[in-house]
């Protein structure tokens, strides 16, 4: 009996030997199911099991728009700003490409049961927990360890402008590692199409041992999520390597036979002869495609018939209009020259004095641009330019798409990204911010390449302050669905209340509805539903009663996760709780990076799935 004592000590011994040096688990999915109360796996953090409670450490940290320069990298991470200069091999002054990888190093330390480094981070518009793990931090953080640093504060009543702490994840070697020489862990936020064999690669190291660090038996590995990598020697510039060089053409082995000088001559003759008669052909064709009826209020406008529209004198039509505007109308359209190119007219009626002296002084690539005008038989004739692929709503909702085409989930939110980034022009970048006033699927335009540009100014409106000041009105105009009810109720107009209408757009743009099918005739909140939906306890399922049909078996689950919390964020009651459009535009282009390296990921293990089932 004494000696089976004894065993069973020697043996409970041995565990907690190995318990103490053991590695740090794989923390996986759960770090994006805020609710779900099982911290286990190292969700709150990397547990204190080094030779150490203290100890240099690193994360990787992908530069973004308001982190992308050294001061304001070492800002977020509470890091050195001199240190990460010299690990990066660049000045203390230098501002970083959009994604490119920065090495930040950080004092990693033992805070109760826990490694991490703590941030101090200040509450901005449209934030959450989740949102701030994810997005800002990258994943080097998660949400539920940021709701255990402030257990006192509720993640539905973050106040803006307030402080909190976000532990950075990060962890010392243990024993076991540091006796085949592992000295440095680094946090590594995982991307789109990242493999444990690739990252061990990056930062030269072994892929079993990374696979040890993170206790993976399964290379699996998520977005969302960060990793550990096990360094033997302190890591130095992440250098990208760059694409490998075109192939060179072969260079001639032997020389040209004789009479080859003569022969030259003919092949030249020959494609001469063949060029033109192409060009012949090609003439022909374009000439009988002229003659063709072109469709509704789409026309071919050339200077000539431009100016014919013109021959009449401009009246004075306009309701208070002065005259330099009109001159510059006129000097618009006599010097118009668009070398036959299609564009699309638009008839109007009554005054349209501020929708052309809007888009006369506004130029951006995401803003349908106004080509010129004219004046007939009591008619304006905006002249825009022409959008290939016609409305959004055309694209998006599903009893509208007539093609049997559907948009794909890069293409979805490439579109919105392009409407966030005109949105932001108008509010930030014109002279006095500039409010659009009915944002919606239909006013938005897709080019040739599905590029997004917002249209129809007729409601858009100077705040004639800065942004985030309100103006008052009484005419309450929109689109129903779509305007903010700070807005219907007591006419108050920002431009918050694009964001607003922005965040109806993006679900519609995401679910393939439109918004009163969503949320019923029960006037039921929309912020309500994604509340209800973002915060389930079943891995999310809810999330797919939100996508669209088209696209059910291709999203990035973890991916449309973020984009509703961003779309419940611009759906919020308080005007200033939501988002401002620079912020949107940051979190939409880094999810817009991540898609793209998806799409890129999905196609080829589709095609290798295609390649293998073939044998």
């Amino acid at each position: 009996m004494a000696s089976f004592s004894l065993v069973s000590l020697f043996t409970l011994f041995l565990c907690c030997c190995r318990l103490i040096q053991a590695q740090q688990p794989y923390a996986g999915r759960r770090t994006i199911d805020c609710m779900n109360p099982d911290t286990s796996n190292s969700v709150l953090g990397y547990t204190c099991n080094g030779l150490g409670t203290s100890c240099r450490g690193y994360v990787v940290f992908r530069s973004q728009p308001l982190f992308n320069n050294v001061t304001s990298i070492a800002n977020l991470l509470s890091s050195d700003p001199s240190q990460i200069a010299d690990i990066n091999e660049v000045p203390r002054t230098a501002t970083f490409r959009t994604n490119q990888m920065v090495i930040v190093p950080i004092n990693c330390s033992c805070s109760g049961d826990h490694y991490q480094r703590n941030a101090t981070y200040t509450i901005r518009s449209g934030d959450t927990y989740f949102f701030i793990a994810n997005n800002t931090f990258q994943a080097l953080s998660t949400c539920q360890a940021i709701q255990n640093q402030q257990p006192d504060i509720q993640p539905t009543k973050l106040i803006m402008g307030s402080m909190i702490t976000v532990p950075v994840r990060c962890a010392c070697p243990t024993r076991n590692q540091t006796d085949v020489g592992i000295n440095y862990l680094l946090s590594y936020p995982i991307a789109q199409g990242d493999t444990v064999a690739g990252i061990s690669e990056m930062f030269g190291a072994d892929t079993e041992r990374t696979l040890e660090a993170n206790q993976l038996r399964d290379p699996a590995i998520f977005f969302f999520t960060s990793l550990l990598v096990p360094l033997q020697d302190s890591p130095s510039k992440i250098t990208v390597p760059p694409p490998p060089p075109p192939p060179l053409l072969p260079s001639p082995t032997t020389p040209p036979p004789s009479g080859g000088s003569s022969k030259t001559w003919i092949y030249i003759l020959v494609g001469i002869l063949g060029g033109a008669a192409l060009l012949l052909v090609v003439s022909i064709v374009i000439f009988f495609n002229k003659r063709k009826k072109k469709p509704d209020m789409i026309v071919n406008v050339t200077s000539e018939n431009f100016e014919a529209c013109n021959e009449k004198p401009l009246e004075k039509k306009l309701v208070d209009e002065s005259q330099d505007l009109l001159d510059s109308m006129s000097s618009i359209a006599q010097s118009l020259n668009l070398k036959g190119d299609f564009s699309a007219i638009k008839k109007v009626q009554g005054d349209v004095s501020k929708e052309i002296e809007l888009l006369n002084k506004v130029n951006h690539s995401n803003l349908i641009r106004l080509l010129g005008v004219c004046f007939d038989d009591g008619h304006w004739y905006l002249v825009y330019e022409y959008a290939a692929n016609g409305a959004l709503s055309d694209w998006i909702y599903n009893n509208n798409n007539k093609s049997g085409k559907y948009l794909t989930w890069r293409q979805r939110i490439q579109i919105a990204s392009d409407i966030a980034t005109g949105l932001n022009y108008l509010h930030f970048l014109t002279n006095h911010p500039h409010v659009h006033k009915d944002l919606k699927c239909s006013n938005v335009l897709l080019d040739g390449d599905f590029r997004a540009k917002i249209t129809n100014f007729a409601l858009a409106r100077s705040t004639e302050g800065e942004e985030g000041q309100f103006a008052l009105t009484k005419h309450i105009v929109g689109t129903k669905g779509y305007m903010a009810p700070e807005y219907v109720e007591n006419g108050m107009v920002s431009t918050k209340i694009d964001v607003f209408a922005f965040g109806v757009l993006l679900l519609e743009v995401i679910s393939g509805k439109e918004a009163a099918a969503i949320y019923g005739e029960d006037h039921m909140k929309l912020s309500d539903i994604l509340r209800n939906v973002v915060q389930e306890k079943d891995g999310h399922e809810g999330l797919k009663l939100l996508i669209d049909p088209c696209m059910l078996d291709n999203y990035p689950l973890e991916l449309a996760i973020l984009v509703f919390h961003l779309i419940n964020s611009c759906l919020k009651k308080d005007p200033n709780a939501r988002p401002a459009m620079d912020e949107i535009v940051q979190s939409l282009s880094w999810i817009l990076t991540a898609s793209s390296a998806w799409d890129s990921s999905s196609s080829n293990a589709s095609q290798s799935q295609t390649s293998s089932g073939s044998y």
